[in-house]
């Protein structure tokens, strides 16, 4: 169920950014950022560290990728935020 979460995630994201006419060059920006960013929180919930994905970590990594993860990671492990 993460992986529909996260997928309708990058569609909202997308959604939004078309809404708000970003040059399609920033849209595809925002929308690799979101797929890396994603397979690196799957990649660590199968090697046992688990990051909940829901709409806001997706919209998180969705917007900053990597540093977006680290931030999730921090909040999620550090706070227990999510």
């Amino acid at each position: 169920m993460s992986l529909i979460t996260f997928l309708a995630g990058v569609l909202i994201l997308f959604i939004i950014l078309k809404i708000l006419a970003l040059p399609m060059k920033l849209i595809i920006k925002f929308v690799i950022n979101a797929v890396i960013g994603g397979i690196i929180i799957y990649g660590l919930s199968f090697l046992g560290i688990g990051i909940v994905i829901n709409w806001i970590t997706t919209l998180i990594v969705g917007f900053l990728g990597i540093p977006g993860v680290i931030i999730v990671a921090i909040l999620q492990f550090v706070f227990h935020i999510f």
